[in-house]
C-alpha cells in the first residue's frame, strides 16, 4: 500500500473506531462539494481534534481566521458551552453564504458570529471594538499573511490563550529555505513568529492522513 493511500486507511480507521455516525457532518462537506467550495477543509480527525482543545480549553469565546463553507467552524462550536460564542472571519462571499447554511444544517449559528471580507479590516474592527480576549485561536486563511494574523492573534489574546496555526509544514516543503512559493514562506514565517515571540511556548505537530503530510503550530500565550 502506497503512502498516501495507508494514510487515508488509517484516517478512515480513526474515524469508524472512535467517532459516531456523523450524517450532519457529512451533509456539510457534500453542500461544499456541490456549491464549488475547495476541498480543503479539515479532515473529521483534524475536527475533532479543534473540539477537544475548546473542550480541554474550557473556551468560552474562539476566533477562527478563515471559514470556508464552516466544518472546522462547526467542529469548534460544538466543542463550546451553550453560552459560548465562536466568531469566524471569511473574505469570499459565496463561501460565507454556504457556511450560513451549513451552520443552519448543523444548529450551531446561535453561537456563530460570521464576519465577511478581508480578514485583516476584520480583525482590526475587531481591535477596536475590544472584542477580545478570546480563549482559543485557529488560523487557517491565507498563508503569506501568517505573520499578521498572529500578531492580531496576540492583540486578541489573554495568558492562556491557545492558538494554533494549520498548514505549517507544507509536504516537507516548510524545510526549503531558499524556495518562492508564498504558502511555504508563510508556513517559514509562522514558526519564525512563534519561536521568536517570548510571550508564546510553541510546537508543531506533522501531520500525515486523507488531506496529505501537513501539520499544525500550537503554542499557548505566557
Amino acid at each position: 500500500m502506497s503512502n498516501k493511500k495507508s494514510w487515508r486507511a488509517v484516517d478512515d480507521y480513526i474515524v469508524a473506531s472512535l467517532f459516531e455516525p456523523d450524517p450532519v457532518l457529512d451533509s456539510v462537506l457534500a453542500a461544499n462539494h456541490d456549491q464549488g467550495l475547495p476541498a480543503i477543509d479539515v479532515s473529521p480527525a483534524q475536527g475533532k481534534l479543534l473540539s477537544l482543545l475548546a473542550r480541554m480549553q474550557g473556551a468560552k469565546r474562539i476566533l477562527e481566521i478563515g471559514t470556508l463553507g464552516g466544518y472546522s467552524t462547526i467542529w469548534m462550536a460544538r466543542g463550546l458551552p451553550s453560552d459560548g460564542r465562536i466568531v469566524t472571519l471569511e473574505l469570499d462571499p459565496h463561501h460565507a453564504s454556504v457556511a450560513r447554511s451549513n451552520f443552519d444544517r448543523a444548529g450551531v449559528s446561535d453561537r456563530v458570529e460570521l464576519r465577511v471580507g478581508p480578514a485583516l479590516q476584520s480583525l482590526a474592527a475587531l481591535g477596536a471594538e475590544n472584542a477580545g480576549p478570546f480563549d482559543l485561536i485557529f488560523i487557517d486563511a491565507d498563508k503569506p499573511n501568517n505573520p499578521n494574523y498572529l500578531s492580531w492573534a496576540m492583540r486578541l489574546s489573554r495568558p492562556g490563550t491557545v492558538i494554533v496555526c494549520d498548514n505549517v509544514i507544507r509536504d516537507g516543503a516548510v524545510l526549503d529555505e531558499d524556495g518562492r512559493d508564498a504558502n511555504v514562506e508563510g508556513a517559514r514565517a509562522a514558526f519564525s513568529f512563534i519561536g521568536g515571540d517570548k510571550r508564546l511556548d510553541g510546537t508543531a505537530i506533522q501531520t500525515v492522513g486523507a488531506k496529505g503530510y501537513d501539520g499544525f503550530a500550537i503554542a499557548i500565550v505566557d
